[in-house]
């Protein structure tokens, strides 16, 4: 008998695209993105991640949230909380609602390319790719649809090495400069 607490979840499946962030601005354009061009860049990463779902059955979105990690969902946490600058202590482990993260992304869709750079939590270095990971969080969240959103600044193995660590009791709160 453990007191370790619940067995880590299963990992059903998992997949990888043959599209990006860089290439979907690239196929489809960056800078002026219509609602048009945003919903034909949905359909071509959903065409990829339609197999997957298939192959891997269904959920609960009530029981179940989306992890999302750096890139657009910590700029879209960034943006949904107003930050005069970007602040990953703010972001990391921040969580956004569906309704939150539609919102910022009719935001982001409504501005132009001048005021996508003049965010200061996007800047003219993500200006046009942000649409396009937009688009990315959109396809998931069409065929995966949960009620909230999860972001981590940090990544997953920082994240799965604290939760181990602590699950050993090698970590303490306070250690390790990010707690």
């Amino acid at each position: 008998v453990s007191d370790r607490g619940p067995p880590p979840p299963d990992m059903r499946g998992w997949i990888s695209l043959p599209v990006g962030v860089v290439t979907l601005a690239e196929r489809h354009g960056g800078i002026d993105v219509t609602r048009q061009i945003f919903e034909d860049m949905i359909a071509e990463v959903a065409s990829h991640i339609a197999p997957f779902a298939a192959a891997n059955g269904t959920h609960d979105p009530q029981r179940m949230h989306l992890l999302g990690t750096s890139g657009t969902v910590t700029t879209i946490a960034g943006v949904h909380l107003a930050l005069k600058r970007y602040d990953r202590r703010r972001v990391d482990g921040s969580w956004m609602n569906d309704a939150e993260v539609t919102g910022v992304v009719n935001r982001l869709l409504g501005m132009n390319y001048d005021e996508r750079a003049a965010n200061s939590c996007i800047g003219t270095e993500r200006a046009d790719l942000v649409l396009a990971g937009c688009a990315i969080l959109e396809a998931i969240r069409r065929i995966f649809p949960c009620a909230r959103l999860r972001i981590a600044d940090r990544g997953l193995r920082e994240g799965m090495l604290v939760q181990m660590m602590r699950a050993d009791g090698v970590w303490a709160e306070g250690a390790g400069g990010g707690e």
